[in-house]
C-alpha cells in the first residue's frame, strides 16, 4: 500500500520540471460532496513560467484566468479546455513565478466504487485502468471542476492525523472540499521515463512529460494535430488527450 503521509509545501517550491518526476507514484486525494477518491499519479507534464515556455498558460504573464499559477505552491490550478473537459495541475515555485505540473494519468488506489460511478455513462463502464487514464478522465475521477481552481492540496491538519487512511478500499473521514498530495509509493528512478509533451503545437520537443514505464494507466502519446478551435477552447498548449 502507498504511504498516506502528506507532502510538505516545500516539495512544490522548485521548478516544475524537477517536481514533475518526483510526483510520480504520489497520491492525490480529493474529498467531494459524494465521497473521496485517491489517485496514484503515473504520468505528468511540466510547464514553465512567463516568457520561458511558450506552451504554458503563463507564457504571456498573469491574467485573471491563470492567477492561481502565480499563487503559493501546492495549490490546484483547474481549467476548462475545448468546451468539454477540466484538467488539473499542481502549482510549483514561490508566488509570482507562474509554473505548474499537469496531472495526466493515474491509478485509483482508494474510492474505486465512487470512481467507477463518476466515470460511467449509464451504459458503459470503463476498465479500471482507464478510470484516470488521461487528464480529463483524471479530473472527473477525482471530482475536480471549476470551483476547485485554487484549492490548497497541502494537508494542514495535525501531524500523524491524516484522515484518509484507506480501509477496505475506502477513504475514511476525509473532509469534503479538501485535497492533499500524499507520499504514495514512488517508483525507482530506473522506471521513470521522459519525452515530448502530448498534443502541443509549440515547444513540442521539450522532454517534460514524465511517466512510469510499463504502467497500464499511462495514456498513449499523441503528437499535435491542428484542429478547429471553438471560442471557448483554452488549454496548456493545445487540448491534452484523454
Amino acid at each position: 500500500m502507498p504511504s498516506f503521509e502528506p507532502l510538505p509545501r516545500g516539495f512544490f517550491d522548485r521548478p516544475s520540471h524537477e517536481v514533475a518526476p518526483d510526483l510520480l507514484g504520489r497520491v492525490l486525494v480529493h474529498g467531494g460532496a459524494d465521497g473521496s477518491v485517491a489517485v496514484r499519479l503515473t504520468e505528468v507534464e511540466a510547464y514553465g513560467g512567463p516568457g520561458e515556455d511558450p506552451a504554458a498558460h503563463t507564457y504571456r504573464g498573469r491574467t485573471p484566468r491563470n492567477a492561481v499559477m502565480f499563487g503559493p505552491p501546492g495549490h490546484l490550478y483547474v481549467y476548462f479546455t475545448y468546451g468539454m473537459h477540466f484538467c488539473a495541475n499542481l502549482v510549483c515555485l514561490p508566488e509570482e513565478h507562474g509554473s505548474a505540473v499537469l496531472l495526466r494519468a493515474g491509478e485509483v488506489v482508494a474510492g474505486i466504487d465512487l470512481a467507477r460511478e463518476r466515470r460511467s455513462n449509464g451504459t458503459n463502464r470503463p476498465a479500471d485502468r482507464d478510470l484516470a487514464r488521461g487528464p480529463a478522465r483524471l479530473a472527473v475521477t477525482l471530482g475536480l471542476r471549476r470551483e476547485h481552481n485554487g484549492l490548497d492540496a497541502i494537508w494542514d491538519g495535525p501531524a500523524g492525523a491524516v484522515p484518509g487512511e484507506p480501509h477496505g478500499g475506502r477513504l475514511s473521514g476525509w473532509p469534503a472540499g479538501s485535497a492533499a498530495v500524499l507520499a504514495g509509493r514512488p517508483p525507482g528512478r530506473s522506471a521513470i521515463r521522459s519525452g515530448p509533451r502530448t498534443g502541443i503545437s509549440t515547444a513540442k520537443e521539450t522532454p517534460w512529460r514524465f511517466w512510469i514505464e510499463a504502467d497500464p494507466t499511462v495514456s498513449p502519446y499523441r503528437a499535435h494535430v491542428p484542429r478547429r478551435r471553438s471560442a471557448a477552447a483554452t488549454s496548456v498548449g493545445d487540448a491534452p488527450s484523454s
